[in-house]
């Protein structure tokens, strides 16, 4: 019989289980079952299920606690969960709902029903996987980018580093920490429409060759585009070139009128260029790139945000 998918099927009741079991594997589906919170989590990360039906009042954990626990996971935080309930009243949706849960079923849950919601369901996390399987792509493209120049190896991947540790230092929601993460990978990306001579040219850029390289923002922007997954960080990578005052490019945008996970991005950036090697020069002393920090605080960088990565480089969160 064909595979329709996996189901982690939880709940204390053995004999509801079984049933359940029965009739979902009559359909073409996988079973596994747990028969109480912390074994659902155990089993979650173990077989990645395609979806999840979760009790949930049960032992040790509950159904709402092992649902948050899942949706903070990355591994499982695109995973579709139903919660299961005969409580049926609102506080306890409202609950589920704050829990992350995509969908409720009340008990007895009908089988017409569940097997409607688990297909659609299905077919959603199968989009959310053919859209990460693009944005793989779009990564790898932007370590061929960094792998063909030496000077900038790996420079993407020490960005999102800092930038990621600047986010929290800020006290960012995960959300935009999150995004932060996502766009930094991707903020060189359009450098792949770059000419080599340009890139990895030794001496100083006449007016055209810069002009040229300021294009790589709108690039990377328009390559991003056509994913919905990636809309929310086009801004971002469209502005982590802006400065404070307003000189920067493409748009020339200034003070919070720049995206606050771009302004993270752009100090995070700048950083990594002053100290790595570069075609045109060798990497600066950090006591020089602390001088530097503090002349553009309030000019290319906001005010805020420099004196946070200052900080940070104080403490030695960077060794």
């Amino acid at each position: 019989m064909e595979n329709n998918g996996k189901i982690l099927l939880v709940d204390d009741d053995e004999q509801l289980v079984g049933l359940m079991r029965q009739n979902l594997e009559l359909e073409g589906y996988e079973i596994i079952c747990a028969y109480d919170g912390d074994e659902a989590l155990e089993k979650a990360e173990q077989v990645q299920p395609d979806i999840i039906l979760l009790d949930v009042t049960m032992p040790k954990k509950t159904g709402f606690e092992v649902c948050r626990i899942l949706k903070e996971r990355p591994q499982t935080r695109f995973t579709p969960i139903v919660l299961v309930t005969a409580l049926g009243r609102r506080e306890e949706k409202i609950k589920g709902i704050e829990s992350g849960a995509d969908d409720f079923l009340s008990k007895p849950v009908s089988q017409e029903e569940l097997l409607a919601r688990i297909k659609s369901l299905i077919k959603v996390k199968k989009m959310h996987e053919e859209l990460e399987e693009i944005e793989n792509i779009l990564y790898t493209l932007i370590n061929i980018i960094d792998a063909k120049d030496a000077y900038t190896r790996s420079h993407c991947e020490r960005v999102t580093s800092l930038a990621v540790l600047l986010a929290q230092e800020l006290k960012l929601s995960n959300e935009q920490i999150s995004l932060i993460e996502k766009a930094a990978k991707l903020h060189d990306i359009g450098k792949i429409g770059i000419p080599e001579s340009i890139l990895n040219k030794p001496g100083a850029l006449t007016v055209e060759e810069f002009n040229v390289i300021k294009q790589h923002s709108v690039f990377g922007e328009k390559i991003c585009e056509p994913l919905r997954s990636l809309r929310p960080v086009l801004k971002i990578i469209r502005h982590h070139h802006e400065h404070f005052d307003g000189t920067g490019y493409p748009d020339g945008l200034s003070g919070e009128k720049i995206p606050l996970e771009a302004r993270v991005i752009a100090i995070a950036d700048g950083y990594d260029a002053m100290a790595t090697n570069r075609p045109y020069r060798n990497a600066l002393l950090q006591a020089e790139i602390v001088d530097i920090l503090h002349e553009g605080s309030g000019s290319q960088w906001d005010p805020d945000i420099t004196k946070a990565f200052l900080k940070m480089i104080g403490e030695n969160i960077f060794e």
